[in-house]
């Protein structure tokens, strides 16, 4: 196994645990969309009759689908403070429900306004559907965008997730932009709230416009200027373990771009067919004032093909992202409990993280072990502790209960827990955590799952 030169451990952190920002964010949310029900409230008079309460409730639901296509935006918009103090992952859920959301207020917003219309006209549903999409205005392009937002949907419900490849699923993704685009001039068009209504015509201009200066901001321009900035390349690729590599990255001032252990990257490799995608990757090592290193598992066509980069390739990241870092010790002793590549920013942490620090990592066999010279050596050197749950000769898997982990840490309720690695491992692990008394606020995990 090759070990990569980790550089000078990253200065011991104060073990500040920062409030993270979460509740007051769906706070605001929350408000938003109370705002837009109260903005429908104020400016309608009584509803009468089936088709009076059908479209007022299909005007809510088109209200609220607005309101939430904006969410849904300004959620990918890669904000600092929602990615890194909040948490990426916690962000994708949230972008994930949004989705959900949106989906069925749109649904409900084109199955009751037909159906009130069809119901004040005496006219069927298939009548009034042709007609709203052909005369009135802008309803060509909100269908048009109500087809991509459908697409959007399906492609991202998990069955359909599970059999398209992550590229496929990232660029149809990016057709969201388009569809809220095409959506955005029927709602002021046709909206009754809009209409001879500055005030609020005003409010949603500005709802949409903030929304797309962040996103111009933090996923076009911050870009632009980071890349140009630190000019990164790759310097040298390693192999780990049988199809798991080291990628060091060498780049100018990377110490302004403020990583710390525990925070990963968007990669796009520029060379080897790689560079139309752009995918998540974990620092595996105390960022350097010249260097970065990430350590990749070949798991899909993008990930496999890291081993074939050639240094000198030019690389694009966007970053850091990520809250799995010591900001979220709350105390002296922290457990590390790592599962397959989910070593890689653990090993990061392991060398960093101030206090009395244990690793757990689990792996089918030592020949499996990434990392694993480094992460002994780093035991060593700090008199940690590092432990390994390897399968049995037979291949029987050493299981995680929380009757072991309590025979292994009779005082595991007062470390804080770092959990990184398959999805099903870690939400296993965390059952046995919380079943051996583990406080919530004390277990830390982020999933790259997408």
């Amino acid at each position: 196994m090759s070990t990569v030169d980790a550089g000078r451990a990253t200065p011991p952190l104060p073990l500040t645990a920062p409030r993270s920002p979460a509740g007051p964010v769906l706070a605001v949310l929350w408000a938003g969309a109370a705002a837009v029900v109260a903005l429908w409230w104020a400016d309608t008079g009584a509803v009468v009759g089936t088709a009076g309460r059908l479209t007022g409730a299909g005007r809510i639901a088109g209200l609220l689908c607005g309101y939430a296509c904006a969410v849904l935006v300004g959620l990918m918009a890669r904000v600092p403070l929602l990615e890194v103090r909040i948490g990426s992952d916690r962000v994708a859920r949230w972008h994930a429900m949004a989705g959900r959301y949106t989906v069925c207020l749109l649904v409900a917003h084109i199955a009751l306004i037909l159906a009130g219309y069809a119901a004040q006209d005496r006219a069927s549903l298939w009548h009034e559907a042709v007609t709203v999409v052909l005369d009135y205005p802008e309803m060509l392009k909100a269908t048009a965008g109500t087809v991509i937002l459908f697409a959007v949907g399906v492609t991202s419900v998990r069955a359909a997730r599970r059999r398209t490849s992550y590229e496929f699923w990232y660029y149809v993704h990016l057709l969201t932009y388009a569809a809220v685009f095409l959506a955005f001039g029927h709602q002021l068009a046709l909206g009754e709230q809009f209409n001879g209504r500055p005030v609020a015509t005003a409010f949603w201009y500005a709802l949409y416009l903030g929304v797309a200066a962040l996103v111009l901001w933090f996923r076009v321009l911050a870009p632009v200027r980071l890349n140009r900035r630190h000019r990164l390349r790759v310097g040298s690729v390693h192999k780990e373990a049988p199809g798991v590599y080291s990628v060091v990255v060498h780049g100018r001032h990377l110490d302004g771009l403020g990583a710390r252990p525990g925070q990963f990257f968007r990669w796009r490799f520029l060379g080897e067919g790689m560079g139309w995608t752009s995918t998540p990757y974990s620092l595996s090592a105390p960022p350097r004032p010249d260097r970065l290193r990430i350590t990749v598992k070949a798991l899909g066509d993008h990930s496999a093909a890291v081993a074939l980069l050639r240094p000198g390739t030019r690389v694009w990241a966007e970053g850091p992202y990520g809250s799995l870092t010591a900001d979220r010790a709350t105390g002296q002793r922290s457990l590390l409990i790592a599962a397959g590549v989910g070593i890689t920013p653990l090993r990061a942490l392991f060398e960093t993280l101030p206090g009395e620090v244990t690793l757990l990592y689990r792996a089918r066999g030592a020949e499996d072990l990434a990392l694993g010279g480094e992460l002994e050596a780093i035991a060593r050197r700090r008199g940690a502790q590092l432990l390994y749950a390897l399968n049995g000769p037979r291949g029987e898997r050493p299981s995680i209960t929380a009757q072991s982990l309590r025979a292994t840490f009779p005082d595991l309720a007062d470390h804080d827990v770092y959990i990184c690695g398959p999805h099903g491992f870690a939400q296993d692990v965390y059952g046995a955590l919380r079943a051996a008394g583990v406080p919530d606020r004390r277990i830390h995990h982020e999933s790259f799952e997408l």
